[in-house]
């Protein structure tokens, strides 16, 4: 896996797993953010990410998406 996008309250988490999705990554923001993504530090909105993980896709970057799990508390 070079890239592992996660569902959180606010937007979805962006963390790169391997020197290739850090590589892909700096393709993609600007080098402001270069830090803050390479600590997994970054969320974007839903959509976004699926923007980001579609293109990563067709550029040869697996991509791992992990969709939030929520519990109902039963009454």
């Amino acid at each position: 896996m070079d890239i592992s996008l996660s569902d959180k309250r606010n937007g979805t988490q962006i963390k790169p797993k391997s020197v290739h999705g850090i590589l892909w990554l700096q393709t993609h923001f600007e080098s402001e953010h270069w830090e803050s993504i390479s600590h997994g530090q970054v969320i974007i909105p839903r959509q976004d990410a699926e923007t980001l993980c579609d293109d990563a896709l067709n550029a040869g970057i697996n991509v791992n998406f992990i969709n939030s799990l929520s519990q109902i508390d039963k009454i």
